[in-house]
């Protein structure tokens, strides 16, 4: 399975076999219009490849997929910006389908659920949808399975 998310769009859109099975308007972080997530606390949401790497069925957002955010890229440029040293540069890229979330890049970046009421993007920088939409997706997706965002 592959997923794409079109933060402009506010789109994700789910494939499984090349064959779409969700498309839904999604939710992002408070900042994502101001580019790619580039530290904890930004408010944005990343941009780049990704893989699933939790899954968490009772998450406090209903359902949760964590991603693979930093990515080695991430990592790369936050060490060129000096937001992060070398060794938090080495423990990122070491795992990267499961990268340190405890760096100043940020972390715990989920595909999850949405509490009722919420409107407009209200996230830390994740990627949130509706329930029903999210229990579906939930249901297809495997840990490693790609996830790509894009501005």
């Amino acid at each position: 399975m592959d997923i794409l998310i079109e933060k402009s769009r506010r789109l994700l859109t789910a494939r499984d076999q090349g064959v779409i099975f969700l498309r839904v308007p999604v939710r992002l972080g408070f900042g994502a219009d101001d580019g790619p997530k580039l530290r904890e606390g930004d408010g944005r949401t990343p941009e780049g490849n990704y893989v699933i790497s939790s899954r968490n069925p009772a998450s406090r957002f209903f359902r949760s997929l964590g991603l693979s955010y930093p990515n080695p890229r991430d990592a790369l440029r936050g060490l060129q910006a000096g937001l992060i040293d070398e060794s938090a540069y080495r423990r990122i890229v070491s795992s990267p389908n499961r990268p340190a979330w405890d760096t100043p890049l940020g972390g715990f970046v989920m595909i999850h659920g949405t509490p009722p009421a919420r409107r407009g993007d209200w996230t830390h920088g994740c990627i949130a949808l509706e329930n029903e939409a999210m229990a579906m997706l939930f249901r297809r997706a495997r840990l490693g399975d790609t996830v790509r965002i894009l501005p």
